[in-house]
């Protein structure tokens, strides 16, 4: 219908007083046929969805009619939440919890899933301290109501516990995912979705801590799997392919890790699109892929691509964009002529992840390295030793001193003390460092390898 249709309409229905009783009409068919938005019902969401979007602020005065404008919201929110439409998720999750508690009471299940809803797209957004205060109450609720092996309670543990690990808590993160994928496991199957996403969740977990060999093991279950029982373009497969091609990369298996990353890149492109969150970690990783291979000017005309995008959505202070913009920085060898530019961006987004995520986030540390980074380029060698030292001893303490960020920080300070000609002291640190690396990663690992040259190169 043409928009001077639609309008003169309007104004026709208002005139005769009939406005509110026809938009009851259109809030109770549209929510009769918008279903929820898992990835079954994709197509339907999308035809209908531009509907939703225009019945969110048609909110209903008569209360059985305002709960199914609530369920709609919900389940509009839940669509829009898994193609990464995340302010407009928000605004419909945030309504539909609104609505629910006045009508249904605060421990009523469904507006419980309506807060589960909104912490999950809080947690997409980045707000971790916001996530995590509505998934305790959650977690607490249906532990109080529907016991703790209650496939709703679970779930609910499930969710606090990525929060958990976006915030770098790994061991609090570990100890409920082990809890929940064990429960599940006996309750619903080793195949069953909910427990391969649970596996999921915790390989994540263990790869956060350096724990690739473990984390691999679960990842290549969980992705066979998924393409057994979902199919091979299904997102959750493609969820679990980039996983473990993260994983390969880590453990110095490149071209494994490239031909995953542009098998799932391109699917996600074709299947959510490219502006896609998904869409966005493939093209991130591809990147970190293809610069471990020496592909330098491709990684970084990829990651370019990826910051530029990251911009637009999830924004500019995303964790996730401030991560791809950092990585874009400490790698942009072009940017030579503009290094005071170039510092100044590092500082900010060093500064920006204390801000957001805290100083002993494991992001953190990451950024400050990359100033260090760029200060020991410049041959500013007492700043650099200053950061370095400063990441070292934060590493230490939050990762672990076998870690592999922690040995990169290592790596790094003794190839500062070598440049400011702390020959002794650089040689001791860069054997330990050998020494560490073998253990952790092998002796045949690409960063061990590198370490082993620079000793002998040293030493002679």
């Amino acid at each position: 219908m043409h928009s001077l249709v639609q309008l003169s309409t309007r104004t026709w229905l208002k005139e005769c007083g009939r406005e509110e009783e026809f938009k009851h009409q259109f809030v109770s068919r549209i929510a009769a046929l918008f279903p929820p938005g898992d990835y079954s019902n994709w197509a339907t969401c999308q035809r209908l969805f531009p509907h939703v979007e225009r019945a969110v602020d048609y909110r209903p005065v008569e209360s059985k009619l305002e709960e199914a404008w609530a369920t709609l919201l919900y389940n509009g929110g839940w669509y829009a939440e898994l193609q990464g439409r995340y302010d407009v998720a928000e605004q419909m999750a945030r309504k539909s919890r609104r609505s629910r508690k006045e009508i249904l009471g605060r421990e009523d299940e469904r507006t419980l899933a309506s807060t589960s809803l909104c912490a999950e797209v809080l947690r997409d957004k980045g707000l971790w301290k916001e996530a995590e205060k509505l998934e305790v109450q959650v977690m607490e609720t249906r532990k109080a109501k529907l016991g703790a092996d209650h496939p709703w309670t679970l779930t609910s543990m499930a969710n606090l516990a990525s929060t958990y690990r976006n915030q770098g808590r790994w061991e609090e993160a570990e100890k409920l995912e082990v809890q929940v994928m064990e429960t599940r496991k006996a309750k619903l199957g080793a195949d069953h979705p909910d427990t391969l996403t649970s596996m999921g969740n915790l390989a994540s977990t263990l790869w956060n801590q350096g724990r690739w060999d473990e984390a691999e093991k679960l990842e290549v279950q969980v992705m066979e799997t998924r393409k057994a029982k979902l199919g091979a373009d299904h997102p959750d497969t493609l969820t679990s392919m980039n996983n473990l091609a993260s994983t390969y990369r880590n453990q110095g298996r490149w071209d494994e890790a490239e031909k995953l990353e542009v098998q799932v890149m391109e699917t996600c492109k074709a299947k959510l699109g490219a502006d896609h969150p998904a869409t966005l970690t493939s093209m991130n990783n591809l990147a970190f892929t293809w610069n471990s291979q020496g592909r330098h000017e491709d990684a970084l005309a990829l990651m370019q691509d990826c910051v530029e995008a990251r911009q637009r959505v999830p924004g500019p202070e995303h964790p996730d964009t401030l991560s791809s913009l950092a990585t874009l920085l400490a790698n942009n060898r072009a940017l030579d002529e503009a290094t005071r530019d170039k510092m100044k961006l590092e500082v900010q987004v060093m500064e920006t992840f204390k801000t957001k995520l805290g100083a002993d986030h494991p992001s953190t540390p990451t950024s400050m390295n990359n100033l260090a980074s760029t200060y020991r380029n410049q041959g500013r060698w007492e700043e650099a030793e200053k950061l370095f030292v400063q990441v070292r001893e934060m590493s230490k303490t939050k990762l672990g001193a076998d870690h592999p960020a922690t040995l990169t920080s290592m790596n790094n300070l003794a190839f500062t003390w070598n440049s400011q000609g702390r020959h002794e002291d650089a040689l001791a640190l860069m054997q330990d460092c050998v020494e560490a690396r073998q253990q952790a990663l092998g002796p045949e690992h690409p960063a061990t390898l590198s370490s082993l040259a620079t000793v002998s190169e040293w030493s002679s």
